[in-house]
């Protein structure tokens, strides 16, 4: 009998403190191939978790705002999966992970149009970034309860932009809706250190 790998475990099993839900099945075994580290899994997990409710909420409020839902949702599952190859930067500062992320992807055939989240998360004000792109980068913040003013007013400004509705209408929307989301984030803190950074899953290792 084949024991699951701890990756998969990790990215798919049922959680209730906090409630998560599980990264998409590909993502899951790619993490598993390439052994990620825990700590890793647990990131991605539960930055897809908080890109699923901007989704939802983004979809409710706003249902003029064309958002590629799936596009997010892998977006924000993958946006770190550069640091498989550089591990240091689970626990330390350094963006070698993101150029790093987007080659692996496209090593392995994932479009660019969905690689192109690892590379660029941390540039949400590059020229073209989308709405896709400031969900995920906002995810990526929010999900510890970080607040990015500059980053907020430009999803703001593609809520209002799309809706019709005045800035600071949407502003005080996306405020309240952060505000809650953030209520959560000591409860994803704990979980994701709960996984330690250097143990690495046992995976089946795949060459890119």
């Amino acid at each position: 009998m084949t024991t699951p790998s701890p990756a998969l475990s990790i990215a798919l099993d049922e959680t209730s403190d906090p409630p998560l839900r599980p990264l998409p099945p590909s993502v899951a075994q790619l993490l598993a191939e390439l052994a990620a580290p825990p700590r890793l899994v647990a990131h991605l997990r539960a930055v897809h978790e908080v890109a699923a409710q901007l989704v939802e909420w983004a979809g409710g409020h706003c249902p003029e705002l064309a958002v590629d839902r799936e596009a997010v949702l892998f977006g924000a599952a993958t946006h770190d999966i550069g640091k498989v190859l550089h591990p240091e930067e689970l626990s330390g500062p350094g963006a070698r992970h993101e150029e790093a992320g987007r080659e692996l992807l496209l090593a392995r055939g994932v479009p660019a149009a969905l690689a192109r989240f690892a590379g660029g998360h941390a540039t949400w004000d590059a020229p073209g970034a989308g709405v896709e792109d400031l969900l995920v980068s906002l995810a990526d913040k929010v999900w510890k309860n970080k607040r990015v003013p500059g980053l907020e007013d430009l999803v703001v400004a593609e809520l209002a932009r799309a809706g019709g509705r005045p800035v600071w209408e949407e502003f005080l929307a996306l405020d309240t809706f952060l505000t809650g989301v953030g209520e959560d984030a000591d409860r994803r803190l704990a979980w994701q250190a709960a996984h330690p950074v250097g143990a690495r899953a046992r995976g089946i290792r795949v060459n890119p």
